[in-house]
């Protein structure tokens, strides 16, 4: 490609996003005939204001909380804005917006409410749960865990599972306003105590789940997704310490495994490759 060539095709990505003047246009495109150039130029607008308006449905669809956190009439503008900055790679406006909660994090008229970038980095994790692939329950294989050596199995996770360690109530603020539970006024009260929360996202039957998770399954759930043993993973418990005392905390895994199994967050067992397990 000529650098002339490159440089026409980023002036017209320039006027497609917006970020040109468009009563400017480029040499080129207003070389030719006047009625013509014209006639580009309404082409041009109103691709660029239908492009916009897809964003502003994609992402609202994404970000459901985020748009009642900062209101539509702000939403709107900060689709837009974003959209001229990270446009989409593909077709798929489903899998664009990923960068948003960073984008809402970076922002200098959202710094007053830094909360706002992990609600978008928690409903996008949501949002990958929602299209994540299926995975097939093997209740038989949980009988492994009562004759198999825990250094050479593993547990298998759910479909769209994730985690967010938030210094702000994020799930619950998250929940507050998809499900009522807690209450706008509780996760409100949570957010002005400074309350941080460690995050689970997964996906139960068709619908993505969000709960407050704790430090231990927090952990315990970070070794499982690396690929470590089940016995790497309960071991890293013992390193999980509550604040200001120097005790463990207490995990019952029994339980846990359980009411995860319930859930959907946890399918079956499986084995490790030979050259995994406990190091």
């Amino acid at each position: 490609m000529s650098p002339d060539s490159d440089q026409e095709q980023q002036a017209l990505l320039q006027l497609v996003l917006g970020a040109a003047d468009s009563a400017a246009p480029p040499r080129w495109l207003s070389a030719g005939d006047a009625a013509q150039a014209r006639c580009l130029q309404r082409g041009l607008q109103a691709y660029r204001a239908n492009g916009q308006a897809l964003a502003e449905r994609a992402l609202a669809a994404a970000y459901p909380v985020l748009v009642q956190l900062v209101g539509e009439e702000n939403f709107a503008p900060l689709a837009r804005h974003f959209w001229a900055r990270h446009p989409p790679v593909c077709g798929d406006m489903a899998c664009w917006g990923d960068l948003l909660g960073a984008f809402v994090g970076a922002s200098a008229q959202l710094a007053d409410e830094p909360c706002l970038a992990d609600v978008a980095h928690l409903e996008w994790l949501m949002h990958l749960a929602s299209s994540a692939a299926d995975v097939s329950p093997d209740a038989a294989s949980f009988a492994r865990l009562a004759s198999e050596d825990p250094a050479r199995i593993t547990l298998t996770l759910g479909a769209g599972v994730a985690l967010l360690a938030s210094p702000y109530p994020a799930a619950s603020i998250v929940n507050a306003h998809l499900l009522g539970s807690p209450s706008l006024q509780q996760a409100g009260q949570l957010l002005a105590e400074g309350r941080a929360e460690h995050v689970l996202v997964w996906r139960q039957g068709f619908r993505p789940r969000v709960r407050v998770s704790t430090a231990m399954e927090h952990r315990l759930l970070e070794m499982l997704m690396a690929g470590r043993s089940l016995l790497d993973a309960l071991d890293a418990l013992d390193a999980v310490r509550l604040p200001g005392d120097g005790g463990t905390v207490p995990f019952d895994f029994n339980a846990w495994l359980g009411e995860a199994v319930q859930t959907g967050l946890i399918m079956g067992v499986h084995s490790l490759p030979t050259n995994e397990g406990n190091t």
